[in-house]
């Protein structure tokens, strides 16, 4: 008869070392070990099949089936650690979205203006951390490949879930990155570090983000590292409608993932609906 799981410190501390150790991002580590903590504070017991489809249903009654499959793949993950498949559950199906919630869309405005404000407020930093992600399209956890040396050679190696990819860096860009690593000290390694001399992580960013939105006028539900990547993603399909390209710069091993970014808003469907001249 298999033994008991029983989620305490331990077993979390030696799942957090599994994540380390199979190279999963940051972002993935942070997602799945709060996942693990909040399914160990819900348990009133050891985890059995019943109980894992019983946190899959409080999940559907309390959250978003995109939240829910995020919790339900930690504790997957977490299964798989323990080698007992038999505690896996399948995840909510999602139809694809056909266009994005415009209340949680971040505009070339909205950015132009966050843009402006940290310029005002002697935010140098974050202005240009803000431009980059926007400028390149990578992820907040690929900053780091954002070096000196990529500066200087106008492309960055971004290596990632064992995956390796090659970026191109705007000519304007580099250049901004090169004086504010030289006025800042910089001469080596990631450009945007802390006090420390540690890179910048996404809780670094998504703070100071926020403090700055109310200042800039914009809506804090628009205001995180992730959504200048789904601009950039935007912008860059508006100009060069080629899916395959993008999910290549993008880093996206499924061109539907890339599609999730490049979803109209309903305002903009609505638009292109009226034009059509169904009703007469």
């Amino acid at each position: 008869m298999p033994t008991e799981i029983v989620l305490t410190a331990e077993v979390l501390r030696a799942f957090s070392a599994h994540l380390l150790r199979a190279e999963k991002s940051p972002a993935t580590v942070e997602k799945y070990e709060r996942g693990a903590r909040m399914l160990a504070a819900w348990l009133e017991g050891p985890l059995t099949r019943e109980a894992a489809l019983g946190w899959k249903a409080a999940l559907a009654a309390g959250r978003t089936a995109a939240g829910a499959n995020g919790l339900l793949a930690a504790m997957n993950s977490l299964a798989e650690f323990l080698h007992r498949p038999e505690m896996k559950v399948k995840l909510f199906r999602i139809q694809r979205r056909l266009f994005a919630a415009r209340e949680r869309e971040l505009t070339r405005p909205d950015l132009d203006r966050l843009l402006q404000t940290a310029d005002r407020l002697g935010k140098a930093r974050l202005r240009l951390v803000m431009q980059t992600l926007f400028a390149t399209g990578i992820r907040v956890s690929e900053l780091r490949f954002i070096t000196v040396g990529a500066a200087v050679r106008g492309r960055a190696e971004i290596r990632l879930k064992g995956k390796t990819r090659t970026i191109l860096i705007p000519t304007q860009l580099c250049r901004l990155l090169s004086q504010y690593a030289g006025t800042h000290g910089v001469g080596s390694g990631p450009v945007f570090v802390t006090r420390g001399g540690l890179p910048l992580d996404r809780s670094n960013i998504w703070t100071e983000m926020k403090r700055l939105c109310t200042r800039a006028g914009v809506a804090p539900d628009k205001v995180f590292p992730h959504n200048l990547r789904r601009l950039f993603a935007r912008v860059y399909y508006r100009r060069t409608p080629n899916l395959a390209e993008l999910a290549d710069l993008m880093g996206h091993s499924n061109v539907n993932t890339t599609r999730i970014y490049t979803a109209s808003t309903g305002a903009e469907f609505r638009r292109r609906l009226d034009a059509l001249g169904l009703v007469t």
